[in-house]
C-alpha cells in the first residue's frame, strides 16, 4: 500500500472500530427500553409484583447500557471534523440536517424523560411515570430514524443539488431524503433487528439465572417474553432484510454481486453458499452455489437477469472514469453470510425454546413455595426435563445473548464496506473525503488513543452488567409498591426529596 494512502486507510479502520463498538449498544438501548415499557404496562395494569421486579432489573441494565451508548456515540461526531473534514465540508449541508433533528428533537426528547422516568418513582403516579418510558422508548425510535436517513442518503443520494462553484451538496428536499424508499427500508430493518438483539439478551440472562434456579417468576416471564420477541424479530427481520436487498439491487447492484461473489451477470442466478476465488482474475475457482435464487431474492422471479461484478466494474468505469470500483469482495461475501446465518440461528433458538416451554412451568405443588428449591424449571407436556438436557439448553440459551449483536456488526460492516469506494454513493469517494491536513502519526496516534479507552470502558460496561445480572431483580419496597397518586408524592412524603430510583 502507498504511503499516501495509509492516512485514509487508518481513518477507516478507527471511524469502523468506533462506529462497531458504538453500535453493540444502539440495538440493545432501543429494545430493551421498549421491553422494559412493556413490562412496566404489565405491572400497571394488573399490579404483579414479578413485573415490577422485572421492571426494575430489565430497566438498571437499560441504564447502564444507554450511558455507554451516548459517551461512545459523541466520539462518532468528533471524527467528522478530525479524519473527515473534506466530507464534512462536502455534504455538511445535507447530513447535518437530519443530525440535528435527531439531536434537537429525540435524543434531547429521550434525555429529558428518561430523567423523569429514573428520579420519578417516588414522585409521579404510576400511569403518568410509564408514560414516560414510554416516550423514551419512543425517543430512541425517532433517534434512530433521523440517523438511518443521514446513512441512507450516504447509500442513496437524493433530495441535493451540486453548487460547483462553492464544491458541495447542497440539501433541496429535506422530506425526500427522510422518505426515500432506502431509508424506510433500512429503518425497518434495523429496528427488528434491534429487538432481535434485545430478545436475546433478555433469553441469555433469565436462562442464566433459571439454570441457578434463582427468581423463577420474574425469569420465567422475562424468558417467554424475549423467546417471543426473538421470533418475531427474527422473522419480521428476515422480511425487512428481503425488502432491503430488493431496494439495493436496484441502487447499489455491485453491494449484491460482491454479497455473492457473482463475477460475471446471468439469468436465473445462483445463491451462493461458498465460493472461493481468485478476485485479481475475477473468477471463483470453488463454488456451492442454489441456481436462480440470488434472482429470485433480487426481483422475484428465479430467471430475471443480475449483473455480475465484471459487469457493473466495467459500467461505472464508463459512467465515473477509470478506476477499481469493486469493494472487498471477501469482506462483502462473508459478512453478509456471517449477518445471515447468526441472525437466523438466533431464529432457530427462539423457535427451539418456545417449543420447549410451550406448557406452562408447572412446578411440584409441596415446592411453589421455594423459589430457590426447584430442581427442574422446564417441562413439556408436564415431564419435567433431566438436569442434563436443562442444562444444554440453558448454556445454548446463554449463548444466543451474543449471536444477534454478531449479525448486526457484521451486517453494518457489509452495508458499509459494500459500498466502497463510495463514502456517497455515486458521488463522492471515501479517498476524497479524508482530511487533508492530517499526517498518519496523528491519526495512528488516535486510534490507539480511542482503542485503549473503549477496551477500558468494555471492561467498566461488562464488569457494571454483570454485577447487576448477577445480583437479580431486586426486592421490593412499600414505597415501590405504593406509589403517589398525584405528581410530587401524596402528602406524607411531599417533602421528601427525589430520589434515584435504583
Amino acid at each position: 500500500m502507498e504511503l499516501a494512502l495509509a492516512p485514509e486507510t487508518l481513518a477507516r479502520w478507527q471511524f469502523g472500530t468506533t462506529t462497531v463498538y458504538h453500535f453493540l449498544f444502539v440495538p440493545l438501548t432501543i429494545s430493551l427500553a421498549a421491553l422494559t415499557a412493556g413490562l412496566q404496562t404489565a405491572w400497571v395494569r394488573t399490579n404483579k409484583e414479578k413485573y415490577l421486579r422485572a421492571t426494575k432489573f430489565w430497566g438498571k441494565l437499560f441504564l447502564i447500557n444507554i450511558a455507554m451508548g451516548v459517551v461512545t456515540g459523541i466520539v462518532q461526531e468528533f471524527q467528522f471534523g478530525m479524519n473527515w473534514s473534506d466530507y464534512s465540508r462536502f455534504v455538511g449541508d445535507i447530513f447535518g440536517a437530519p443530525l440535528a433533528f435527531e439531536a434537537l428533537i429525540a435524543f434531547f426528547f429521550e434525555s429529558t424523560f428518561i430523567g423523569l422516568w429514573i428520579f420519578g418513582w417516588d414522585k409521579l403516579p404510576k400511569k403518568i411515570h410509564l408514560a414516560c418510558i414510554w416516550l423514551v422508548s419512543i425517543g430512541t425510535v425517532l433517534s434512530a430514524y433521523f440517523i438511518l436517513a443521514a446513512n441512507s442518503w450516504m447509500q442513496h443520494p437524493v433530495g441535493y443539488r451540486i453548487n460547483k462553484e462553492r464544491g458541495r451538496a447542497e440539501l433541496t428536499d429535506f422530506w425526500h431524503v427522510l422518505t426515500q424508499n432506502t431509508a424506510l427500508a433500512q429503518f425497518f430493518h434495523t429496528i427488528t433487528a434491534a429487538f432481535l438483539v434485545g430478545g436475546a439478551f433478555m433469553v441469555g440472562i433469565a436462562a442464566f439465572h433459571l439454570a441457578r434456579k434463582k427468581h423463577i417468576p420474574v425469569m420465567r416471564t422475562s424468558l417467554r417474553l424475549g423467546l417471543i420477541t426473538v421470533v418475531i424479530s427474527g422473522l419480521l427481520t428476515a422480511v425487512s432484510g428481503d425488502q432491503l436487498g430488493k431496494v439495493m439491487f436496484k441502487q447499489q447492484p455491485m453491494k449484491m454481486a460482491a454479497a455473492e461473489a457473482l463475477w460475471d451477470g446471468e439469468d436465473g442466478a445462483p445463491f451462493s453458499i461458498f465460493a472461493y476465488g481468485d478476485v485479481s482474475k475475477g473468477h471463483n475457482s470453488v463454488e456451492i452455489s442454489i441456481p436462480g435464487v440470488l434472482s429470485f431474492l433480487a426481483d422475484d422471479d428465479f430467471h430475471s437477469h443480475v449483473p455480475g461484478i465484471n459487469d457493473i466494474n466495467k459500467a461505472e468505469q464508463e459512467r465515473f472514469g477509470p478506476g477499481d470500483y469493486r469493494p472487498n469482495i471477501p469482506v462483502a461475501f462473508w459478512s453478509f453470510r456471517w449477518m445471515i446465518g447468526f441472525g437466523m440461528a438466533s431464529f432457530g433458538l427462539g423457535i427451539l425454546g418456545l417449543w420447549l416451554t410451550r406448557k406452562k412451568f408447572m412446578l411440584p405443588e409441596a415446592m411453589r413455595t421455594g423459589e430457590d428449591e426447584v430442581p427442574n424449571l422446564v417441562l413439556f407436556k408436564n415431564k419435567a426435563l433431566s438436569p442434563r438436557l436443562a442444562r444444554c439448553y440453558w448454556i445454548v440459551a446463554l449463548w444466543t445473548l451474543l449471536f444477534p449483536l454478531i449479525a448486526n456488526s457484521w451486517g453494518w460492516i457489509f452495508t458499509e464496506m459494500g459500498r466502497q469506494p463510495w463514502v456517497v454513493y455515486g458521488v463522492l469517494q471515501t479517498r476524497d473525503a479524508v482530511s487533508p491536513g492530517v499526517s498518519q502519526g496523528e491519526v495512528l496516534t488516535s486510534l490507539i488513543v480511542f482503542t485503549v479507552l473503549y477496551a477500558v470502558l468494555a471492561v467498566i460496561e461488562v464488569r457494571l452488567l454483570l454485577k447487576y445480572i448477577k445480583a437479580g431483580p431486586p426486592e421490593l419496597t412499600d414505597d415501590d409498591l405504593n406509589p403517589p397518586t398525584r405528581i410530587g408524592g401524596d402528602h406524607q412524603d411531599a417533602d421528601r426529596p427525589m430520589a434515584f430510583s435504583y
